[in-house]
């Protein structure tokens, strides 16, 4: 009996601390949700620029779905967030941001959603759910 208890709480305290070890490993080497702040690192020496697309139209939006357009818009608004992360990142470093011309892009984009999510509030016939939906557009 004494010798169970002896060799299990040895090999219990040995799985535990392989098991804290793997979690450890894997914390470092796991998600780190800042990341999404920095675009994934190029390599300076290709000499091919990245072409990065254009602004939505507001032609195409207008197909897409209520639920469409707001994932769309947080996707964008993470775009966002992260041109302007790097952005104040480089500038703070004295260096120039790359391809600056897809922040006005993407305010564009974002701009043009508003104003689609806001054509389909004024067309609801409902007065109140128009109200509603003018709220959760004035939200974004």
């Amino acid at each position: 009996m004494f010798i169970s208890r002896v060799f299990g709480r040895t090999f219990l305290a040995a799985a535990k601390s392989e098991a804290s070890a793997a979690a450890a490993s894997t914390a470092r080497t796991g998600y780190n949700p800042l990341e999404e702040f920095f675009e994934a690192d190029r390599n300076p020496d290709d000499d091919k620029p990245v072409v990065y697309g254009r602004s939505w139209k507001a032609s195409e939006l207008r197909l897409k779905s209520w639920d469409d357009l707001n994932k769309l818009w947080y996707v964008l608004l993470k775009e966002k967030n992260m041109l302007m992360t790097q952005r104040q990142m480089l500038h703070a470093q004295n260096l120039r941001f790359p391809n600056p011309e897809r922040i006005p892009k993407v305010r564009k984009s974002m701009s043009r959603i508003k104003h689609v999510l806001t054509e389909r509030a004024i067309e609801e016939a409902d007065p109140r759910r128009c109200a509603e939906m003018k709220r959760m557009i004035n939200a974004l």
